[in-house]
């Protein structure tokens, strides 16, 4: 059994910054690669970013240059560091690790991260 948890969501003023984390643990050892999507209400889940193992990445365009994601493999755990937020960048945000390259995915509750002045 894989468990997936964010946590570090929030209320931000536009322009600030706020970090997000998500651990994976359970019967892994270590993901292939760990990922951040995103649900704004009424809206479909759009992806955000992903890291693997390795250290390859990928951004939308929508957070490219705002967005970094991070990981720390010794602790199975990926983080969103998220700067000069926009209010457009509301959302429920989830993680999800892919434990190998064709494995399974699993996804955690999400975090909600709201911005607002």
């Amino acid at each position: 059994q894989v468990q997936v948890v964010e946590s570090g969501g929030g209320l931000v003023q536009p322009g600030g910054s706020l970090r997000l984390s998500c651990a994976a643990s359970g019967s892994i050892v270590s993901p292939y690669a760990m990922a951040w999507y995103r649900q704004a209400p009424g809206k479909q889940r759009e992806f955000v970013g992903f890291l693997t193992k390795s250290g390859a990445t990928n951004y939308a365009d929508s957070v490219k240059g705002r967005f970094t994601i991070s990981r720390d493999n010794a602790k199975n755990t990926v983080y969103l560091q998220m700067n000069s937020l926009k209010p457009e960048d509301t959302a429920v945000y989830y993680c999800n690790a892919q434990l190998s390259v064709l494995g399974s995915i699993y996804w955690g509750q999400g975090t909600q991260v709201t911005v607002s002045s």
